[in-house]
């Protein structure tokens, strides 16, 4: 049996592209239409439907639409493209000191206050009033340190997951 190699990315016509490329990706973010459709005032029964169509019907249709349009070497092209986007936005692997400190400060902190706010937040002026807009923040900042931390902390991080993981310390130099 031969190994079958993904065919050559070759670049469909513009027009496809962006239609293909559009129906793909509008598909994929479809989910984020969930909330939009929990608040509206449909029946529950239509709010469960298009709600599980959202999250498990429309991605993976919008897959099978984009391929028809653009074709089997117009999708890969397609993926090749985005997977490209996804690989620059990428961490890095190392970091300097001063990056990886700020990364923790960035990582620790929302954790910290996502800790310590059921204890004080009674002594935080007008807290209630802006409780969401602080989660978003906490989680955008979480977000952040994971980036600013490097490809090295994903590892770490991956690691508690695994139980035959072990840790090994650098050698320290006295100066």
């Amino acid at each position: 049996m031969k190994d079958v190699d993904e065919p050559t990315a070759t670049a469909p016509p513009q027009g496809r592209l962006l239609l293909g490329g559009g129906v793909f990706l509008g598909g994929q973010f479809s989910p984020l239409l969930i909330p939009l459709v929990a608040s509206s005032n449909l029946s529950t029964g239509i709010k469960s439907a298009l709600t599980g169509l959202l999250l498990l019907g429309i991605p993976e249709l919008a897959i099978f639409i984009a391929i028809a349009i653009l074709g089997k070497a117009g999708f890969t092209y397609l993926k090749q493209t985005l997977f490209a986007l996804l690989k620059r936005a990428a961490p890095i692997d190392k970091v300097s000191r001063i990056r990886y400190r700020i990364g923790l400060v960035l990582f620790c902190l929302p954790l910290l206050m996502g800790w310590l706010a059921p204890y004080v937040s009674d002594l935080i002026p007008r807290y209630g009033d802006y409780h969401i807009t602080l989660a978003i923040t906490g989680d955008g900042l979480l977000v952040l340190g994971l980036f600013v931390l490097g490809g090295d902390f994903w590892d770490k991080l991956r690691a508690l997951f695994v139980h035959e993981a072990t840790i090994m310390f650098p050698r320290q130099t006295n100066v």
